[in-house]
């Protein structure tokens, strides 16, 4: 009985979920309502505010999710390869987009103060990554759980802010004409991604 309970809610969670990244990725964070999620799961919305006292906890939860679905989709034994991959990914995913594009103020938390759940999986992710690499020699010795967050550190600033060190005239560089000086030879975020794999693999391999 209990396993039925957790499944039942489990698909409920999944549905209110779901509503909510279809407002988002159709309004934005902050014009998304509570009640506007419950009319798109078709539920009341006493059901959301039961579980969800605010929009901001809903879309914490959706990002979550959304991030470590991704995270999963790309774990493999080589913590490299997973990080550039999941960049990759996570920088052409549509609630990612949106996010940065309309409603950024909401990853600040997780930049400046504190981890976020999604954060603590990926984390936990590369850890067990990089222990197996370790165990298998493509890894160099040290402290799984330092080597983890150094990781993470370097993926994440190559996500958030890796299209500011473009040239200007690159499709996705950046739009402030007064910013960059001058050419870099990076023309496209595949290049910055080519850059992260070399800087990872001179961290990481023995």
């Amino acid at each position: 009985m209990t396993s039925i309970r957790h499944n039942a809610d489990m698909e409920s969670d999944n549905r209110v979920l779901d509503a909510a990244r279809e407002a988002v990725l159709a309004v934005g964070v902050r014009r998304t309502t509570l009640t506007d999620v419950a009319r798109r799961a078709g539920l009341s919305r006493m059901t959301i505010y039961r579980r969800w006292p605010d929009v901001r906890t809903l879309v914490a939860d959706l990002m979550t999710r959304e991030w470590v679905r991704v995270a999963d989709r790309f774990a493999t034994d080589d913590p490299v390869t997973s990080a550039v991959a999941v960049v990759r990914a996570l920088r052409g995913h549509p609630l990612w987009r949106k996010i940065v594009e309309v409603d950024p103020e909401l990853l600040l938390p997780y930049l400046l103060n504190r981890r976020g759940a999604s954060q603590q999986v990926m984390l936990a992710l590369v850890e067990a990554a990089i222990v197996r690499g370790q165990e298998g020699g493509s890894v160099r010795p040290g402290d799984p759980a330092r080597l983890s967050r150094a990781l993470l550190l370097t993926a994440q600033s190559f996500l958030l802010s890796g299209s500011t060190m473009l040239d200007p005239a690159a499709p996705d560089g950046p739009t402030d004409p007064t910013d960059p000086p001058g050419p870099t030879g990076l023309d496209d975020l595949n290049d910055l991604d080519a850059e992260l794999t070399t800087l990872l693999e001179r961290y990481l391999r023995p």
